[in-house]
C-alpha cells in the first residue's frame, strides 16, 4: 500500500516513512469487548444515546477518528493502549571484580499486557565484561589415529593454561575423552579385543569405551595436566565416533562437569572423524532413543550400548539451553562436515587442526574471539499467537534482524542494544512467560505477557438505570436487561413468553432479523428510515421504493410507480422498468403473432427456443418433419406402421392430410415404411410450434420381388460345379505327384551298379561216382 510513496520518497531524498493506516474491521459486534478483540484500533463509544433510535449497537464499534467524527466525546471511547513496565531492572556490571555474579544484560525481568494486534517494542542492552569466567571442557577423540595428537595435547597442559589466564583470570578447564558405542558393528566385541582394542604393536591402549569424564573443572593446571598425561589411546571398528553421545553428556551431566552457573561455557571437541547420529544405533539393534538425560556412573556413559545417538537437533536444544558454545577443531579432511554441523548449532565455530594438533591452543584463541566477538539475541520457544522479533543497534554499525538479533565484532566493555518487539496476535487465554537473551551467556530477560481483551467502563452498579427504564443496568453504554425485559433500552417485557419465539417473528426464512434494516421489538420489527426522508417499511423492513429499475434515468421509466423494489406499470405500458408501450404490431406476421412459437414483448417476438427471430418462423436447430413425421405419414396415408393401432391420436399434429398423383415441384419428403417400400410426402407448417398439413403420394415405390426359383436352381447348378472343378483339381494334384515319383524311381535305377560275386557260403562236391555200366555211348 505504501510502496508507491515509498518509491516517490526514495527519489526525492525525503526521510519521511510510511504510515500505517489505522483501520476496524468488525465483524460480528455484541458487545465492548468482541470489538476490542476485532482488531488493534478498534474504539467502543460507551457514551448514552450515541446510537439513533432502532441503530444497530454495533454502531458503537470503530476507529477513534470515525467515533469522534460522529459525535462521541473523547473521554468516553474506550480503545486500551499496550501496558509495559519493568520488574526487575538492575545496572551492568564493569567488571567482575566486585561479584561473583556479573550482570551483562539489561533488564532482567518485564512485564507486558498488549492488545491484540498491537504491538509494542522496548530496548534491552548487553555490555561484554572485561575478566568474566570461561569454564573450557576439552573433549577428545581417542580412538587409533589420534595416538600423535594425544602426545601432542599432553604436551600443551602449561600453554591451554597460559591461553585461558589470557582470555581471563578466573578461567578453569575439564576434561573428557570418547571413542564408540561398544557393541557390533561399532567395536570388535572379542573379549580381547574389547580389553586392548589397538594393534598389537601398541602397547598402552586401554579398554574400548563410548564416553568417559576424566576431569571436572580444575584452575589447578598441575591436576589438569596430570590427568591427561594417564589417558592412553583406544580404538573401534568403523570411522564415524560416538561424538555426538559424548557432546549430549557433557552438556546435561552439568554437576558433573563442574560447570559454573556465571561464566561462559565452552567445549572445545578435537577429532579426525566424522560422527553417528540418530539412527544409526538401528545396525546395533538398539532402538531407544536418546532421552537427552545423564548418565553418568563412575565416569563413563553407562547407556552407550543400550540407547541410541541423539540427533543433531537434540544436541544443538540442549547446548543451547545449557549456555554452552562447542569450538570443533578437526583435521582439514572433516572440515566441510562440521561446518555443516555448525551451521545447525547457532553459536559454535570450527577450526583446522595440524596434523599433530600442535596448533589446537591458537585455534581455541582465535575461535573463542570469533564466539565472544558475536552477539545473537534470541528467545526459547513461543506460542503460535506471540510473534517476537529484534532490531540491533550495533555500535560500529552493520547487523542483522528478524527472529534473531546480530551484532558483530564486539569488544570488551562495549555494550549493544536491540530493540525487541512483542506483538500478540490474538487474545491469551492465560498468561504466559518467555525468556530472551544472547546465545552462549547465562543472563536472560524474563518476559511475561498477557492481553487486554476486556473492557473497563466504570459504569454506574445500580440495576435501575434511568437509560434502562429501570429494568436493567448500562455496561458500556448498553443495556443489560433483567431477566423479563429485552430491547435496545429494556422497553420491552417477555413475561411469560419465548424470547426465541420473539426473535423468530423477525426474521424472513430464517436471516438476519428485520433484514438488517431495523430492530426487532417484542417481536416487531421497527424500520430504520432512509436518508431523504423515507424509510424502509414491510413486516421485516424488506421493502424500499428507491431500488426498481430506471429508463431513462427515471425510476420505472416515468411509465409506473416503484412499490417494494418492483415497477408496477401503468395500464398501457409494460416491462420491467415499464420502458415499453403494449402493442404487438411489430409481431405480426399473417394475422398471427409470432406464428404462435413465442409471445410478443416490447412489441418484439420473444421466440421459444430454436426458433428465430423477427417472427420465429424459422427453427435452423429443430429437426425437419422429413424426419419426425414419417411415421405420422405412413399411418395416416396406408394405414401400417407402429402407429396404425392409434393413429388419430399419435399424429393430431398433422392437422390436415390429403392423397394426390403428383407433388408439387420441390424435393419430397422420402421415407420407407415397413416393406421397405418408398413413401413421399410433402409437409407445411401452420401457425403454432407443432402443427402441420401433408400431401402424400398415393403411389409407393417398392422393390421388385427377386425369381426364387432361378436364384435356387442357380445356386445348385452353381455348387456343383464348384465341387466338379475340386474334384478334377484334385485328380490332377495326384497325378502329377505320382508322375514325378515314378520318374524319380526310373532314374535311381539306372544309376544302380549290380555286382556278379560268388556266394562266400557255397562249396563245391569233393566226390565223383562214376556209373560202372555207363559206356559212354
Amino acid at each position: 500500500m505504501c510502496c508507491f510513496v515509498y518509491l516517490l520518497l526514495l527519489l526525492i531524498g525525503s526521510d519521511v516513512l510510511c504510515q500505517e493506516v489505522e483501520v476496524c474491521t468488525k465483524t460480528a459486534i455484541n458487545s465492548c469487548s468482541d470489538c476490542i478483540k476485532s482488531g488493534a484500533y478498534c474504539g467502543w463509544c460507551k457514551q448514552l444515546n450515541f446510537t439513533k433510535p432502532g441503530e444497530q449497537e454495533a454502531a458503537r464499534c470503530d476507529t477513534q477518528a470515525a467515533l469522534k467524527e460522529r459525535g462521541c466525546m473523547e473521554e468516553d471511547i474506550i480503545s486500551p493502549k499496550n501496558v509495559f513496565f519493568n520488574v526487575k531492572n538492575s545496572t551492568l556490571s564493569k567488571n567482575t571484580d566486585t561479584t561473583d555474579d556479573p550482570i551483562q544484560l539489561q533488564p532482567q525481568e518485564v512485564y507486558l499486557k498488549l492488545r491484540p494486534g498491537l504491538s509494542k517494542t522496548f530496548r534491552i542492552n548487553f555490555q561484554r565484561i572485561e575478566g568474566y569466567p570461561v569454564d573450557l571442557y576439552y573433549l577428545m577423540d581417542l580412538s587409533y589415529s589420534m595416538e600423535d595428537d594425544l602426545r601432542s595435547i599432553k604436551s600443551l597442559g602449561n600453554q591451554l593454561f597460559e591461553a585461558l589466564q589470557g582470555i581471563t583470570k578466573k578461567g578453569r578447564i575439564g576434561f573428557g575423552s570418547f571413542v564408540d558405542k561398544t557393541v557390533l558393528p561399532f567395536t570388535n566385541t572379542n573379549p580381547e579385543k574389547l580389553k586392548k582394542p589397538c594393534a598389537e604393536k601398541e602397547q598402552f591402549c586401554q579398554p574400548a569405551f563410548g564416553y568417559r569424564h576424566v576431569l571436572s573443572m580444575t584452575a589447578d593446571k598441575a591436576t589438569f595436566q596430570k590427568e591427561v598425561n594417564k589417558q592412553n589411546i583406544s580404538g573401534n571398528l568403523d570411522s564415524p565416533e560416538g561424538t555426538l553421545d559424548a557432546i549430549m553428556q557433557a552438556a546435561v551431566c552439568g554437576d558433573r562437569i563442574g560447570w559454573r552457573n556465571s561464566s561462559t561455557r565452552i567445549i572445545v571437541l578435537t577429532t579426525d572423524d566424522g560422527f553417528h547420529m540418530a539412527g544409526d544405533g538401528k545396525l546395533a539393534g538398539i532402538l531407544e532413543p536418546n532421552d537427552e538425560k545423564c548418565y553418568l556412573e563412575n565416569k563413563i556413559y553407562s547407556k552407550s550400548s543400550e540407547m541410541d545417538y541423539p540427533s543433531v537437533g537434540q544436541v544443538a536444544t540442549q547446548l543451547e539451553n545449557n549456555n554452552i558454545q562447542p569450538i570443533f577443531a578437526v583435521t582439514k579432511n572433516m572440515e566441510g562436515v562440521y561446518r555443516k554441523l555448525s551451521e545447525m548449532i547457532p553459536k559454535s565455530e570450527v577450526g583446522v587442526l595440524s596434523e599433530d594438533s600442535r596448533n589446537v591452543v591458537e585455534l581455541i584463541k582465535a575461535a573463542y574471539n570469533r564466539l565472544s566477538s558475536k552477539v545473537t539475541v534470541t528467545h526459547d520457544s513461543l506460542p503460535d499467537n506471540v510473534k517476537v522479533t529484534y532490531t540491533p543497534k550495533c555500535p560500529n554499525g552493520g547487523g542483522s534482524g528478524g527472529d534473531t538479533g546480530v551484532c558483530d565484532n564486539v569488544g570488551v566493555g562495549m555494550m549493544v542494544s536491540f530493540d525487541v518487539t512483542v506483538t500478540a496476535k490474538e487474545c491469551l487465554d492465560r498468561n504466559i512467560s518467555f525468556t530472551i537473551g544472547p546465545l552462549g551467556i547465562k543472563d536472560k530477560l524474563k518476559v511475561s505477557v498477557s492481553t487486554r481483551c476486556e473492557c473497563e467502563c466504570d459504569d454506574p452498579q445500580t440495576d435501575a438505570h434511568p437509560y434502562c427504564n429501570r429494568q436493567g443496568k448500562v455496561n458500556c453504554g448498553m443495556c443489560s436487561c433483567k431477566d423479563t425485559f429485552v430491547g435496545q433500552k429494556c422497553e420491552c417485557s417477555i413475561k411469560g413468553k419465548d424470547v426465541s419465539s420473539l426473535k423468530a417473528a423477525c426474521q424472513k426464512d430464517n436471516g438476519t432479523e428485520c433484514e438488517g434494516r431495523g430492530d426487532c421489538v417484542c417481536g416487531v420489527c421497527q424500520c430504520h428510515a432512509i436518508p431523504g426522508g423515507l424509510a424502509y417499511y414491510g413486516t421485516h423492513c424488506e421493502c424500499e421504493n428507491e431500488s426498481c429499475e430506471k429508463y431513462k434515468n427515471q425510476l420505472c421509466g416515468g411509465n409506473g410507480k416503484c412499490i417494494c423494489k418492483n415497477c408496477v406499470c401503468d395500464p398501457e405500458y409494460e416491462g420491467p422498468a415499464c420502458q415499453c408501450k403494449k402493442s404487438d404490431e411489430q409481431c405480426r406476421s399473417d394475422q398471427s403473432v409470432c406464428n404462435g412459437r413465442g409471445t410478443c414483448q416490447c412489441n418484439q417476438c420473444k421466440c421459444i427456443e430454436g426458433y428465430q427471430r423477427p417472427f420465429c418462423k424459422f427453427c435452423p436447430a429443430c429437426q425437419t418433419p422429413c424426419i419426425t413425421k414419417g411415421k405420422c405419414i405412413e399411418c395416416l396415408g396406408f394405414q401400417t406402421g407402429p402407429f396404425s393401432k392409434n393413429c388419430s391420436e399419435a399424429c393430431k399434429s398433422i392437422h390436415k392430410f390429403e392423397m394426390v398423383d403428383t407433388l408439387p415441384p420441390g424435393k419430397p419428403c422420402d421415407v420407407r415404411d415397413v416393406e421397405n417400400c418408398r413413401v413421399f410426402f410433402t409437409t407445411f407448417q401452420l401457425v403454432g410450434e407443432d402443427n402441420y398439413t401433408a400431401q402424400i403420394l398415393k403411389k409407393k415405390e417398392c422393390p421388385e420381388l427377386p425369381n426364387i426359383y432361378g436364384i435356387i436352381g442357380g445356386s445348385i447348378a452353381g455348387v456343383a460345379l464348384i465341387g466338379l472343378l475340386i474334384l478334377l483339381l484334385i485328380k490332377g494334384i495326384i497325378y502329377m505327384n505320382d508322375l514325378k515319383e515314378f520318374r524319380r524311381f526310373e532314374n535311381e535305377k539306372k544309376k544302380a551298379k549290380w555286382t556278379d560275386g560268388a556266394n562266400p557260403l557255397f562249396q563245391n562236391a569233393t566226390t565223383t561216382v562214376a556209373n560202372p555200366t555207363f559206356t559212354g555211348e
